[in-house]
């Protein structure tokens, strides 16, 4: 009777970890004008009065509600950025899904961690908001009946490193119809941690962290920037690579590690050194800088019996536009497969060895005009947004024709370039190939919500299916978001077991304000939420679509079943 009663207190444990708990959040989100991290005056966005804006510390299944205040005298919107919203869409915090926060209003997001672990980070979504703030970090932690595969580090620090521009953001919005802002303006500063680089003159402060001799750390960055991709590395020490964007990853040592746009990464860093302090820097990829240049990110490792400040030249690191260095990294991260994740069973239980593809998209990004307009486009096609979110349009049956499904071309580029609300079909439950070709001479990242991807090959030049042969289907690492080096290709592998409307875009913010996105339908026909969860009771409404009495009716009887 006692081992029964053992026993059933265990599965209760067992169910009540696998459920998750409630995280609770109140966001106010405002303009900042005192922060000015590079001692300019300019509206910075804050959350609760933070820039960054405040950790989300969750664990695998946890409930995240965050009710948001929207201060600012613009709507607003946040997205989660790799967190895959598990049959709930509704919850993404792109355009195509959620209608915005209006000003002096708020809204709750509620979602779940679900089948998840790993490093990301949240942002403002809309109406170029990124490029002044409103990022934060998010952590999903192990349950803790999950071997994580190396030791608990002493501690744990998250670093957003990005690119800063000393304008006004909304300044800068309303020029990108020049276009030497659209395609060649550069940023003015990298930050760390929303901190300027160490001994600038333009730097209100720098970041720095404090570590102990002898204790192993593990460092979350991610590249919370608007362009520009960066070179990480901390003088004196080395990195083993241990997690991205949810996968661990085989282990390799590195003196340093290129962390592209949206991309987001776990290190662990040991304090072996003697006792002083160290440069931490973020130097910029494929730009012409000097060490004391802002676009140099310089922070400080301080050990904490350390009396000595950080002298010295920094420590050097691979030229900025070495391709092969850049490229040979990139092929080193493995996905590792004997490791479980949020899950016990081992990572490569879930492969890609004997898949069959339902699917090919080839997707070519470039810069054109349109009537004289600097845009970004996948195919020719540059992206118009609707003014009612395709989420809550296909909810009723796309009544209206806000879209026209799989008009958008996915295996040849478009004959002369259009504006074009761009929806693909993605088969359920089928794998699709993506072939991501960029056409400029600039880096490009690509994320795709609602996924971890598959990242099986890339190369230069124009891909064609003889590629196919040189894929790594064994240990390709899984992620959310992935570079395409300039006038190269990279693809993947994705199995859409996902229902939703998913934003495929780029992780550029000019790129993607200027067209740079299509969405991938994921259409179930059975109505069981189990499936495909049902809109939340409070979806909030917008567009002219959603103002005839018909549609109303509509969503007030299907909410009242």
């Amino acid at each position: 009777m006692a081992s029964l009663l053992v026993w059933t207190i265990w599965i209760s444990v067992l169910v009540a970890v696998a459920n998750g708990a409630d995280i609770f959040l109140n966001w106010t989100v405002a303009f900042d004008t005192t922060i000015r991290p590079a001692s300019v005056n300019q509206p910075v966005i804050t959350i609760n009065g933070l820039f960054p804006g405040p950790l989300i510390n969750a664990t695998t299944n946890d409930f995240v509600h965050v009710n948001v205040f929207n201060d600012l005298d613009e709507p607003l919107l946040f997205t989660w950025n790799g967190i895959q919203q598990r049959l709930n869409s509704w919850q993404d915090g792109v355009s195509g899904t959620n209608c915005p926060i209006q000003p002096g209003r708020n809204w709750t997001y509620v979602f779940q961690t679900k089948d998840q672990i790993g490093s990301f980070f949240y942002f403002p979504s809309i109406n170029f908001q990124k490029a002044a703030g409103g990022y934060g970090p998010i952590r999903v932690n192990n349950r803790y009946v999950i071997n994580v595969p190396f030791p608990k580090p002493e501690a744990e620090f998250d670093l957003l490193i990005g690119d800063w521009s000393y304008d006004n953001y909304k300044s800068t919005r309303s020029m990108l119809g020049n276009s030497v802002i659209a395609y060649y303006n550069t940023p003015d500063m990298i930050l760390m941690n929303g901190k300027g680089p160490y001994g600038h003159r333009m730097s209100k402060a720098y970041e720095s962290f404090t570590v102990t001799k002898g204790n192993t750390y593990r460092f979350r960055i991610s590249n919370v920037g608007s362009s520009v991709s960066v070179n990480f590395r901390i003088q004196n020490h080395q990195m083993v690579l241990v997690e991205t964007e949810g996968s661990y990853t085989d282990q390799i040592r590195i003196d340093s590690l290129d962390v592209h746009v949206g991309q987001s990464y776990s290190v662990l860093v040991t304090a072996d050194q003697d006792d002083s302090d160290y440069y931490i820097v973020a130097s910029s990829k494929f730009l012409n800088t000097s060490n004391s240049s802002a676009l140099v990110g310089i922070g400080v490792l301080h050990y904490s019996n350390s009396l000595t400040q950080v002298n010295g030249p920094l420590p050097s690191g691979p030229d900025p536009f070495d391709l092969t260095f850049s490229v040979n990294q990139a092929r080193s991260v493995r996905w590792n497969l004997t490791t479980g994740a949020a899950r016990p069973n081992q990572q490569g239980t879930f492969n890609v060895t004997n898949i069959t593809l339902s699917q090919t998209f080839v997707l070519e990004s470039s810069e054109l005009e349109i009537g004289g307009v600097p845009r970004y486009a996948v195919n020719n096609i540059s992206y118009s947004v609707p003014d009612t979110p395709l989420k809550l349009v296909d909810q009723f049956g796309n009544l209206t024709g806000s879209y026209q499904l799989d008009r958008f071309p996915t295996h040849s580029v478009n004959d002369q370039a259009a504006y074009e609300v761009s929806v693909v079909t993605g088969i359920h439950k089928g794998w699709i190939e993506i072939v991501l070709q960029n056409d400029v001479i600039a880096i490009d990242c690509w994320h795709l919500d609602g996924f971890g991807f598959y990242v099986v090959g890339l190369g230069d030049g124009k891909w064609t299916s003889e590629a196919r042969r040189f894929y790594n289907l064994y240990d390709p690492v899984v992620r959310s978001t992935v570079q395409v080096y300039p006038k190269g290709w990279t693809a993947i592998y994705a199995y859409l077991d996902n229902p939703g409307m998913w934003n495929l875009r780029s992780q550029k913010l000019k790129n993607w304000y200027l067209g740079q996105e299509l969405y991938i339908r994921v259409h179930d026909d059975d109505p069981n939420p189990a499936k495909e969860r049902p809109p939340p009771a409070d979806l909030l409404l917008c567009g002219m679509h959603m103002l005839t009495n018909n549609l109303f009716y509509q969503f007030n009887s299907y909410n009242s079943v």
